[in-house]
């Protein structure tokens, strides 16, 4: 399998290549030049290591053989708490929870970064390198992202979070790992600020000189190839003929993982995205403007995002692989800060999509209801589809996905039912751990100079 970027269909770059460099030099994300096509019957009756063995193999096909990926993904998934990796809970006739917090830290993006981690962990020593991984986090990639690199050799990780915008659980989890390879950083701004400073960074040339720069966001194409597993699995334990999914959605990249499934035979009729007040999904998707407004805070913090990466790599399969387009349309984002789609753009969009906002209070309202009909807690991101999830049909089954645990989110959980919710012992003893941070300036230059000093 080879990759080209959104910014330049004309690459032809290995598996290895795209993994080690996360982002591509010209700005694009990486994506393969063919989607492979699996057939869903021979993945019946599977663990959910061995459908990922299947749904991940065609990507690495040629640089990792299929024994050694087998043991990548065995090493991955055994820390994870539940025998199912991943269940699905059905709450009502054909309406499903597909349940992404059994890793350890609690929550979806462990699915994906467990993976990662252990990916690099193999090709490291084949390919000689020093890695520098460089992420930004709106709440628990950060701490996925810690969890699975912490104290691996010949990597350092610098982690960005928006200071006083994550929740206190998803802080702690970050910054009471004391590892030396882990540097937690606090930029005072927004997580479309530690985002920005992250791309930046990533095709500085005088950085890229001292060490070599790896993304573990899901800009990195490894990310969301690990995420594609779980709609195949939640598929086959539902055992219908088609199905449907809302998908809670920030940085875009979890939602297109579900396009990806389709695209690779995954018999999906409906694709709903849920959004907080952040809205610039739901509002490029139903109204085919692309506007970048203040990020306000909610209590679903992790989906307060502006700017959502991922959506380059639909835009980049609505304007039919057309790299010149993706390249005009983010050079008049990024001077405009808005862009409107033309109308095959926006039909493409469209035919794939259907989308949501929600609004805090709706929010806080899905958590009650839910709890109160059906007696499941979930938390404020997961909620969020939960609140669609609520008014559809019978008739057809809707799966929505449940991004976190809800003792993560506990400030907006006791508001939302009176009560606060109960800790898992390992995020109870965050509180009693000590916190290790770097507050800095939403400042470029500043980092680098950090990034360089630890070097």
């Amino acid at each position: 399998m080879k990759y080209l970027s959104t910014r330049n269909n004309n690459l032809d770059l290995s598996f290895f290549e795209i993994l080690f460099q996360g982002l591509s030099k010209d700005g694009g994300l990486f994506l393969p030049h063919e989607w492979p096509s699996i057939d869903v019957s021979v993945l019946k009756n599977k663990t959910y290591q061995e459908v990922a063995l299947e749904v991940i193999y065609p990507y690495v096909l040629n640089e990792i053989s299929k024994n050694d990926l087998k043991k990548i993904i065995d090493d991955s998934y055994q820390s994870f708490s539940h025998s199912k990796i991943a269940p699905v809970t059905t709450i009502d006739q054909n309406k499903y929870i597909l349940e992404l917090f059994y890793g350890p830290t609690f929550a979806f993006k462990d699915y994906a970064l467990q993976f990662l981690g252990n990916l690099f962990k193999y090709a490291l020593p084949k390919a000689s390198k020093k890695l520098t991984v460089l992420g930004a986090t709106s709440g628990d990639t950060g701490s996925a992202a810690i969890h699975a690199f912490r104290g691996k050799q010949d990597i350092n990780v610098f982690i960005l979070h928006p200071h006083n915008r994550v929740s206190e659980v998803q802080r702690r989890q970050m910054t009471t790992i004391q590892d030396d390879n882990i540097f937690n950083i606090a930029i005072k701004g927004t997580f479309d600020d530690c985002q920005k400073i992250v791309k930046e960074l990533f095709i500085d040339e005088a950085l890229q000189q001292h060490t070599s720069l790896t993304a573990i966001n899901s800009i990195n194409w490894a990310r969301l190839m690990a995420q594609v597993v779980y709609y195949f699995w939640s598929y086959l334990q539902i055992d219908q003929k088609e199905i449907n999914f809302i998908v809670p959605s920030g940085n875009f990249g979890n939602v297109f993982s579900a396009n990806v499934a389709k695209k690779m035979g995954l018999p999906i009729n409906q694709l709903h995205i849920t959004t907080n007040q952040n809205d610039i999904l739901h509002s490029s998707i139903k109204k085919g403007l692309m506007k970048k407004n203040v990020v306000m805070q909610t209590y679903s913090p992790s989906m307060d995002i502006q700017v959502s990466s991922n959506f380059e790599r639909q835009l980049f399969e609505s304007a039919g692989r057309d790299s010149e387009s993706i390249n005009h349309i983010f050079y008049e984002f990024s001077k405009n800060n808005s862009y409107t789609f033309d109308k095959d753009i926006q039909n493409d969009l469209q035919s794939s999509y259907s989308t949501t906002a929600v609004s805090n209070d709706e929010t806080l309202n899905a958590i009650k209801k839910i709890k109160e009909k059906y007696n499941y807690l979930a938390d404020p991101h997961t909620s969020t589809g939960l609140h669609v999830l609520l008014e559809k049909e019978e008739s057809f089954p809707w799966v929505s996905l449940a991004c976190a645990h809800p003792a993560k989110f506990g400030d907006a959980i006791e508001k939302a039912t009176g009560e606060p919710p109960t800790l898992p012992k390992d995020l109870s003893k965050l509180f009693d751990k000590e916190e290790k941070m770097t507050i800095l300036d939403n400042n470029k230059e500043v980092l680098k100079s950090l990034i360089l000093k630890n070097l």
